[in-house]
């Protein structure tokens, strides 16, 4: 209705002249007491195109006297945006960068689960920027908690090296086919990814073994252990 009064002020405009008579009605009780959805959708198709021609209102003008106190100025350089369509091609391109170079020590340290120094991580810091930007490497670093485990979760485990981590949780235990069966895709993870966070035991696909997860399927003592290997297999991706 406040619509409809303010475009009836600009009755001489031919475009809101000709709908003049919708205009006055939508400013009666009468018309909105048995109005319909069909009604106000027409009425809005009709005034939608006009609200631009309501004179805006005059406002006092309002006057500030302070003085600037902030000081001088500084410029601050930051790190170029790195889009997530940019950083999925930084990964590709990486990816295959890596598996070209994957004799490189660096490489191969984190595919065997050899434990990294900080002269690995110059390396592969170095590499990484042969394949894309710093800012690129910026955030490859920051998402994947280390430079490391992101260019592990790129080439992953060598499965014979995910196999041996395991060899002394297994040795002197008699597990029954769906704890052997739960350990294999956990291996598989690993290959596959480099490193499996202990949350992720209790969600699909483990949970598939048991409702519990981890703990449905080991016992307390062994969850404990089984969970240690892996936080070591992660942080010997961590210099």
């Amino acid at each position: 209705m406040d619509v409809a009064a303010a475009l009836a002020e600009q009755s001489s405009i031919p475009a809101i002249a000709a709908q003049m008579e919708l205009i006055l009605d939508i400013q009666t009780d009468a018309w909105w007491q048995d109005v319909t959805l069909p009604m106000l959708e027409g009425a809005r198709k009709k005034l939608r195109g006009l609200a631009y021609l309501i004179e805006k209102r005059k406002r006092k003008i309002l006057y500030t006297d302070f003085a600037d106190e902030i000081g001088e100025g500084q410029e601050i350089v930051f790190e170029r945006f790195v889009s997530n369509d940019e950083f999925a091609k930084f990964r590709e391109k990486a990816r295959h960068f890596l598996k070209a170079h994957e004799n490189h020590m660096a490489v191969l340290k984190l595919r065997t689960n050899k434990p990294l120094t900080p002269t690995d991580l110059t390396e592969l810091e170095r590499m990484l920027l042969e394949a894309g930007s710093a800012a690129e490497v910026a955030k490859a670093c920051d998402e994947s908690d280390g430079l490391g485990l992101f260019v592990r979760s790129l080439v992953g485990l060598d499965r014979g090296a995910a196999v041996e981590a395991f060899a002394a949780f297994q040795t002197g235990k008699a597990f029954t086919a769906n704890q052997l069966q739960f350990l294999s895709t956990i291996i598989d993870h690993l290959t596959q990814s480099g490193s499996v966070e202990s949350a992720r035991l209790y969600e699909a696909p483990y949970t598939k073994f048991s409702a519990k997860g981890v703990d449905g399927v080991f016992k307390g003592a062994e969850v404990v252990e089984l969970i240690r290997v892996l936080d070591e297999i992660r942080e010997r991706a961590v210099a």
